[in-house]
């Protein structure tokens, strides 16, 4: 086995024991996509969970990426890939199986996409929304191979395409959009962070069940705003109202009213 090898199938096992992922499909996935090929050549800049500041690493060894770290794409702007261990942890809650349809609102440049897709299989499909034009050409790139994803540069707020079995959303925002709800099929799911101004919250699954939804708060987060996420102090409220009343138990609402929970 080749140190890269050999690397990789570490960072599959560190994953699956520190979340006890169940979901087999899962981690086939992550030990099948080079991650490497969803990033600029390296040397990169990288950091761990713990850390408030990138380092470099030595070299362009691809090696480098297999172990629970983020990798910027856009240190300027504090914009990187996740982490790794947080994403697979949420993906294994959302019981993607083969077949689904499943949007991203923000995919970066694309690797999470890819595990997505290799999820789904041939009969299922990616819709990968990416607001950011040049990430989004890059991540369209990145994907070429992986012929059930189709990226698009849009606002995910406004447009997700056809109903979704899963929709999982990559970026902070005060509250579950209703375009979002509105979209998802019989017992689908939404993973959504929701985050104040210092980008700090939580992320929440909801799930569709029968004519109305059930959400509950499933992790701590901190994450990049999403495009057009409000700034105010209400914005705050709302996030920090969903936060507290998700995590004493799971909240069951139809609708939104200024996007707080409804039985309208």
């Amino acid at each position: 086995m080749s140190d890269l090898a050999a690397a990789r199938a570490r960072y599959v096992e560190l994953i699956a024991r520190r979340e006890r992922i169940s979901s087999k499909r899962l981690l086939d996935a992550l030990a099948a996509v080079p991650r490497e090929h969803f990033l600029p050549r390296g040397p990169w800049r990288i950091k761990s969970e713990a850390a408030r500041s990138y380092r470099l690493t030595p070299n362009a060894d691809p090696v480098h990426l297999y172990d629970n770290v983020l990798v910027a794409i856009d240190a300027r702007r504090k914009l990187d890939t996740g982490l790794p261990s947080l994403w697979a942890h949420f993906i294994d809650m959302l019981d993607i199986r083969e077949k689904d349809r499943v949007v991203q609102i923000g995919c970066g440049l694309g690797y999470f996409s890819a595990v997505l897709s290799m999820m789904v299989g041939p009969k299922g499909s990616v819709h990968a929304i990416e607001c950011d034009e040049r990430l989004a050409a890059r991540a369209a790139n990145c994907l070429r191979d992986y012929g059930n994803v189709r990226v698009v540069n849009g606002d995910g707020c406004k447009d997700v395409g056809e109903p979704a079995d899963v929709i999982i959303v990559h970026a902070g925002f005060p509250y579950p959009h209703p375009l979002w709800l509105e979209a998802l099929r019989p017992r689908g799911r939404l993973l959504v962070p929701l985050t104040q101004r210092d980008r700090e919250g939580a992320a929440l699954r909801i799930r569709r069940k029968g004519r109305g939804f059930e959400a509950e708060a499933v992790q701590q987060i901190r994450i990049f705003p999403g495009h057009g996420r409000g700034v105010t102090a209400l914005d705050d409220r709302v996030a920090d109202w969903w936060q507290r009343a998700s995590a004493l138990a799971p909240l069951r609402f139809r609708s939104l009213a200024q996007g707080l929970p409804s039985d309208g």
